[in-house]
């Protein structure tokens, strides 16, 4: 099949736009206000969606207002300590009943009506019904059933050592079972970096500004898009912000890793998840220009490696990798989450979390803090050269003629290599291979075409890649027997 020349089709059938097997894939997924559309409707009111950090709650009382795809949700912690997700809308006529980034209340009161909503246990049975409605007896007769008209609760919510997924489809997977074997990058995002067990919470505040580009390229550059490092951020490197300082790389990656690496591998799972490394890629933490933040680190890591390795754990899996659809993250330097929030099939509200330890000294938690700043962000120079790069890409392909022309997915098509991992497979080289964002569009099809949660189980449950590379072994080894 070829995709050259072809418009959304009439049906809206997305899946004849994506062609994983002959590696291309049309612009017009990036640029159709249709299709964005069927996203709205289809995929992330269906997929489990980062919502927040449960240290930006800590409180009772405390909320924290989020996004799950194209409706405005406030993250709750009520009386008890029970964490809600609940949809800022109003009942009466739909009025946001919270305009305020974050803080703490016990009551919701919408500023159209004054409808207000509880989140204090002794006054609600549940978190979010509706306690005060003005002129009760006058405009409702005192008839008003108010146990009906509070806020929408999220039926699905999920702590995973402190990261907060929501999703809005009951039918839906599990959370653990919706992550898989990815679960192992999310293990070192939220862990310590001496390997506590959700041992972070995030600096105060989120970095959120909005760019001219579709959402899906800021995912699948975090998905497993080491090919253009070299030349997008030549400049940030030449300048030297990383750990080690001018001469330095921007991660922190020390020059001479030699053995303490097994060699890194993409690793894409079926579930549409993705990782720019492997598990067994083992990189220590950097060197500082400061030596008190080596010594620091350096007991980190060992204290890691014992806990890890006494568990029968490997060391790597720490990104950048995104969990699909929309959360992207990297588990090291820096150590940050980000969301590419869908406003517009051409553009795109990101936001950016950082995470510290809890126990972290303050020398650690300031040194962190300015790396993350100089690093990413609106102002940080790697996002600069990376929001580039996502603006011109979609603003150059949304022209007639740009978009009866497909974008080219083939390195390491029919080149991918086996894992130890649930229906996964990784690249056959550590930065080309494209072989993750095929992964992350055939799953992103399958949600945005409309599937049921059964049907998107039952594909899901066996990675074909797996029995092509078997296919291929065989082959490959057959010939050899007919050559000796």
């Amino acid at each position: 099949m070829t995709i050259e020349g072809k418009r959304p089709p009439a049906h809206g059938r997305v899946a004849d736009l994506v062609d994983v097997h002959s590696g291309e894939i049309s612009r017009e997924i990036f640029v159709d206000e249709a299709i964005h559309k069927q996203e709205l409707e289809n995929l992330f009111p269906r997929a489990w969606l980062f919502v927040g950090h449960a240290s930006q709650v800590p409180n009772p009382g405390d909320y924290f207002s989020s996004w799950m795809g194209s409706d405005p949700v406030l993250l709750t912690r009520d009386d008890k300590g029970q964490v809600y997700v609940l949809l800022n809308s109003c009942r009466h006529r739909g009025m946001k009943v919270c305009r305020y980034d974050e803080g703490n209340t016990m009551q919701f009161t919408c500023p159209y009506h004054a409808w207000s909503y509880s989140i204090d246990g002794s006054l609600v049975d549940v978190p979010g019904d509706l306690h005060g409605v003005p002129h009760m007896k006058s405009a409702y007769q005192g008839q008003l059933d108010k146990a009906k008209w509070g806020l929408v609760r999220c039926p699905r919510v999920y702590d995973y050592k402190g990261l907060i997924f929501a999703t809005w489809d009951t039918e839906a997977p599990d959370f653990l079972d919706y992550a898989g074997d990815f679960h192992w990058w999310l293990d070192n995002l939220a862990d310590a970096f001496d390997g506590t067990e959700g041992g972070t919470e995030v600096f105060h505040g989120v970095l959120k500004w909005r760019i001219k580009s579709n959402w899906k390229f800021v995912s699948e550059n975090f998905l497993g898009d080491t090919y253009h490092g070299a030349s997008t951020h030549a400049s940030v490197e030449a300048v030297g912000i990383g750990p080690g300082g001018k001469g330095k790389r921007r991660h922190g990656e020390r020059q001479n890793q030699g053995g303490f690496s097994k060699g890194r591998m993409k690793t894409s799972f079926r579930l549409g998840h993705g990782a720019s490394d492997n598990l067994d890629y083992e990189l220590p933490y950097p060197e500082f220009a400061e030596p008190k933040l080596t010594e620091y680190f350096e007991k980190a890591w060992e204290k890691r490696a014992e806990k890890l390795r006494a568990e029968g754990r490997p060391l790597g899996g720490r990104g950048p990798a995104t969990l699909f659809p929309n959360m992207s993250f990297a588990a090291g330097f820096p150590r940050s989450i980000l969301v590419a929030h869908p406003i517009s099939a051409t553009e795109t509200e990101v936001w950016r979390w950082f995470l510290v330890d809890k126990d972290a000294p303050d020398f650690v938690r300031e040194w962190l803090r300015q790396y993350y700043m100089r690093y990413g962000g609106p102002a940080g120079m790697t996002e600069q050269d990376d929001m580039e790069n996502w603006d011109y890409a979609t603003q150059a392909s949304r022209g007639v003629v740009a978009r009866r022309f497909p974008y080219n997915y083939q390195q390491g098509l029919d080149r991918e290599q086996a894992s130890d991992l649930d229906r996964a497979v990784h690249s056959d080289h550590a930065i080309a291979g494209e072989v993750n964002a095929r992964a992350f569009y055939q799953r992103w099809t399958e949600y945005v075409d409309n599937l049921t949660q059964d049907q998107l189980r039952e594909l899901a449950s066996v990675d074909e890649r797996v029995e092509r590379i078997r296919e291929r072994e065989a082959a490959a080894a057959a010939a050899k027997e007919e050559t000796e």
